[in-house]
């Protein structure tokens, strides 16, 4: 990929505007934690007796819990023991990461320290609700990192609605279209694409449907690659700053 090619996307025929904050999603974009959900949900639903498949699960990536549970129980039956279920995924997905951890994805270091030598405010916007994203950002080592953190349970609809991206941009004090935004699935994809924010797509474990490729500015290989692609946008920005 040519990293200058991302100026030349047509969207209006006016140029963008510069870069004012960079917002990134949490689970399977900058934090490993969607094969540990994974595990949890499919363990504690086969425990049940309510075995889900990898087809199925994926189609709950990127969303509010609420909206996966009520999907599964239209999924397995209305008898599903939802109150069981919730009680037994959340004590193996806290066993796994008590044992494991949880690992920050490659290049996130980098990126992050990149974007404050910038002065580029950044935030946190996820679909987990608060509890989980305090734990999960706590055990990845980033805990107070953030100022900005928006969650699922912070805002009327989640994500394929762009309500959290939207409340990220408020908070910031930036508007949407200075805003590049960093997701790994379809639902937030749609969801930043909607607040009217430049996001880019970088896919975890599952590949991009072709709503997801539409509607990402661009999709790259890892966060790697988006440091290179941002660093090149603000590199007169940083350059202003530096002098300062």
């Amino acid at each position: 990929m040519v990293v200058s090619q991302m100026l030349a996307k047509p969207t209006n025929g006016s140029m963008q505007p510069e870069i004012g904050a960079v917002i990134f999603d949490m689970d399977g974009l900058m934090l490993d934690t969607e094969p540990l959900y994974k595990l949890a949900w499919q363990t504690a639903a086969e425990e049940l007796g309510y075995p889900i498949d990898d087809r199925f699960y994926a189609t709950l990536v990127g969303r509010p819990t609420e909206d996966c549970e009520q999907e599964l129980v239209g999924q397995c039956s209305p008898g599903f023991p939802l109150d069981r279920f919730r009680v037994r995924w959340r004590n193996i997905w806290k066993a796994e990461v008590a044992e494991h951890g949880i690992q920050q994805k490659p290049g996130l270091p980098e990126f992050l320290a990149f974007l404050d030598e910038q002065r580029l405010p950044v935030a946190v916007a996820t679909s987990s609700e608060t509890e989980y994203t305090t734990f999960s950002l706590r055990h990845a080592g980033l805990d107070g990192y953030f100022r900005v953190i928006v969650t699922s349970n912070e805002v009327a609809r989640g994500k394929p609605a762009p309500d959290i991206y939207l409340e990220a941009a408020r908070r910031l004090e930036v508007v949407p279209s200075a805003c590049v935004a960093f997701e790994d699935s379809e639902a937030g994809i749609l969801a930043a694409t909607r607040a009217g924010m430049r996001a880019l797509l970088i896919p975890d474990w599952t590949r991009p449907s072709e709503a997801a490729v539409r509607a990402a500015f661009r999709v790259l290989d890892s966060l790697s690659e988006a440091h290179s692609l941002v660093e090149q946008l603000v590199v007169g920005r940083g350059s202003k700053h530096s002098a300062g």
